[in-house]
């Protein structure tokens, strides 16, 4: 590494205690009973239903309606669609096409949805709004259409007769293709003679989500389309869905809806944050008293790479949504500490074995750091892989990691756990946090403290009373 300046130290100490200080209380602004968020803290964390509870309601179609399979996912699309639209990553969804139900699992959103909840699970099944708009207008704050894509509709789900995924037989590419209904064929034909020319846009919108936005290459009138792009199987399936689900002729009933109880409680979470805390302060006493200046900037270390787990789950700025946070998902972060600790203390045992050999503070630091780098990473790629597993077994089915993980768990089905999927995620974050953090900015603090001529006593690196027994 090139030589490190003095204030190198006191620079990464002010960027690490301000991040720290975002990371767990924000910035935010209340006029009135308008709150305006510019970093998300803790208080922005949205908890699992473990801790805060949740929904667990059964939809079904109407009872003299007897729906196809292709609906029924139609009808899983729409309600995972409005579910993401809310940032709620972690439900549980499961089609029962036997008996035409739809089982969903949620945890609470925030405090009005609580006060709220039959209207939220009734809005959660309403029948899909599908618009197909000119141009792809966006409003960046809401995400709602907004100028001529707000007042320009060209199309609405009725117009839809179905949407399939096809197969481009000359590239093998997976594409959309789209089957309109009489009323649709006119309109249609139109906006798009009008575009073409133009190359413009026609957006597809999920209830003032735009779920696709496509080129028109050339006008359509006979009333099939094809939507093409960089589709898998997999998204082109899922956007038919999304399509189709629009276009359904019924709304979803609510067969059973209950409130699910926390398991643990909004007690277990402060009683496990508090043992955090005191398992962090313990651990930093520990790593100071035993090694000293190593074991300073290991501590502060390990408080951003605790900051870091914290801005990961709660989303830090604002255009970032949330992630649910299990009372699982709190122990990965702990595990996190423990895990960065242990690479600080590989570190600060070789620079001691390197000073006992002679080698002067600069020289035992570089190589301490050298020749512990490889252990340390071994471990951290261990775990690494250990939280990919967990995080694609336990994770929702259209994640990568699930994909990437397809041929090893097919077999198994669906089998979506939130708070497992939390541990994972709170894990793989705290690794990857604990080689920024542990390894980078406390090879940078160490050998910039060692230039100040107060840290340059070996003492402060080793006791070097007794050396045989050190």
């Amino acid at each position: 590494m090139k030589r490190v300046g003095k204030p190198v130290f006191f620079i990464v100490l002010a960027l690490i205690l301000a991040f720290s200080y975002l990371s767990f209380f924000g910035v935010s602004s209340q006029v009135a009973d308008t709150k305006q968020v510019y970093v998300k803290g803790v208080n922005d964390i949205r908890w699992g239903i473990d801790i805060r509870g949740g929904v667990d309601v059964v939809f079904t179609p109407p009872a003299d309606t007897k729906a196809t399979e292709e609906q029924m996912n139609a009808a899983e699309a729409v309600i995972k669609q409005r579910l993401v639209a809310q940032n709620i990553t972690d439900h549980e969804i499961y089609t029962d096409y036997n008996n035409q139900r739809i089982i969903v699992r949620y945890p609470w959103k925030d405090e009005e949805q609580i006060q709220h909840a039959e209207d939220a699970v009734k809005e959660l099944g309403a029948t899909a709004e599908l618009t197909f708009r000119e141009g792809a207008e966006v409003d960046e704050t809401t995400g709602a259409p907004t100028g001529t894509t707000e007042s320009t509709i060209i199309l609405t789900g009725a117009d839809v007769k179905e949407a399939t995924v096809q197969i481009n037989t000359q590239t093998n590419e997976p594409g959309v293709s789209l089957e309109l209904n009489d009323s649709g064929k006119d309109k249609f034909s139109e906006a798009t003679t009008r575009l073409a020319s133009s190359k413009g846009t026609i957006s597809i919108w999920m209830d003032n989500t735009m779920i696709s936005a496509p080129t028109v290459q050339t006008a359509i009138t006979d009333g099939k389309a094809s939507i093409t792009g960089n589709f898998t199987v997999e998204s082109a399936k899922a956007l038919a869905d999304k399509i189709n689900g629009g276009a359904l002729p019924f709304s979803l009933n609510v067969e059973s809806f209950s409130t699910i109880s926390p398991t643990l409680g909004m007690g277990a979470r402060d009683a496990m944050i508090l043992a955090m805390a005191i398992a962090f302060l313990l651990v930093a006493a520990y790593l100071i008293v035993f090694y000293r200046i190593p074991g300073l900037v290991a501590s502060i270390s390990l408080l951003a790479i605790l900051a870091g787990s914290v801005a990961a789950v709660s989303g830090f700025l604002p255009f970032i949504p949330s992630f649910t946070l299990t009372l699982p998902g709190i122990a990965g972060i702990v595990l996190t500490i423990g895990i960065g600790a242990d690479a600080n203390i590989i570190t600060a045992e070789r620079i001691k074995e390197e000073l006992r050999v002679g080698k002067t503070i600069d020289g035992a630091i570089d190589a301490g750091f050298s020749r512990a780098f490889s252990a340390i990473l071994d471990g951290n790629v261990t775990v690494i892989l250990v939280s990919i597993v967990l995080m694609g077994a336990f994770g929702p089915p259209s994640s990568i990691f699930a994909k990437i993980l397809t041929p090893v768990f097919f077999m198994f089905g669906p089998s979506t756990a939130g708070s497992i999927y939390s541990f994972g995620y709170t894990l793989l974050v705290g690794v990857i946090m604990n080689l920024v953090f542990g390894v980078l900015c406390s090879r940078l603090m160490l050998k910039s403290l060692s230039k100040w001529g107060p840290f340059r006593k070996e003492s402060l690196y080793r006791r070097v009373r007794n050396d045989q027994n050190d």
